[in-house]
């Protein structure tokens, strides 16, 4: 037994100890700067991350809305061409009936003066409805006779050619929707600026993981965040498709 502990003391051999506390000492005093720059270095690199996910996100939205808005754009300026192109068929019409019934008004004028009552009751239910109005007011101010006569149907106040209206009305209507695709186009180009931005974030966001130094790396970073926040307000500002 004797010399089985002595046997088991050699193997074993008591290990001298230092205090504690002075080698928690050490080893803080040693290993602080490292690990300051290590925690340093992963709060920079969540930093980077979250950005990149915004970055993401943000130039997503972006592209849907300028691609909605391109297509707002290119559908206003179809609807703008529909309707000019009714308006003018409108006031096509409108003059082809005006030509109509003066070219009717002066085979009539000749009819009564030649003293053809027939041909000229003929020619006077051939007017357009609406002149047709207009005609039967303008005989009761004797205009063969009277120099105050209105110099002819169209210029009666009971002449109303809804045509014009229309036409006009058409008109009015295509101006609206093509500024409305003007503006539509510019709030698409608004979008387009903003993704150009957010790449710009996403190259120094990028470029900045290659500096080692730290203070320069929290400069690119903080750049980057100055325009995320700008980009970020922008997307709550615009108007969405």
């Amino acid at each position: 037994m004797p010399r089985a502990n002595r046997e088991g003391d050699q193997r074993c051999p008591k290990a001298t100890s230092t205090p504690r506390s002075r080698v928690i000492s050490g080893s803080t005093r040693s290993s602080s700067p490292g690990a300051k720059v290590i925690c340093a270095s992963r709060i920079l690199e969540i930093l980077e991350a979250i950005l990149l996910a915004i970055v993401a996100v943000s130039t997503a939205l972006s592209g849907y809305q300028a691609a909605k808005w391109d297509g707002v754009s290119g559908r206003d300026y179809a609807t703008a061409s529909r309707l000019r192109v009714q308006s003018e068929q409108a006031s096509l019409t409108s003059n082809q009936s005006i030509i109509y019934n003066s070219g009717n008004l002066t085979a009539w004028l000749q009819a009564y003066t030649s003293g053809d009552t027939k041909l000229a009751a003929i020619l006077a239910r051939r007017f357009t409805p609406n002149y047709q109005i207009a005609f039967q007011a303008w005989l009761k101010t004797k205009p063969l006779t009277s120099p105050a006569a209105p110099p002819g149907p169209r210029y009666m106040p009971q002449y109303k050619d809804p045509l014009v209206g229309q036409s006009s009305a058409l008109s009015d209507q295509s101006t609206r929707a093509y500024n409305h695709g003007v503006d539509s186009r510019d709030t698409a180009d608004e979008y387009v600026r903003l993704t150009v931005i957010l790449a710009a974030v996403l190259f120094l966001v990028a470029i900045g993981q290659r500096f080692r130094i730290r203070r320069v790396r929290l400069a690119v970073l903080g750049i980057a965040g100055a325009l995320i926040v700008y980009c970020a307000v922008l997307l709550v500002v615009y108007p969405r498709a």
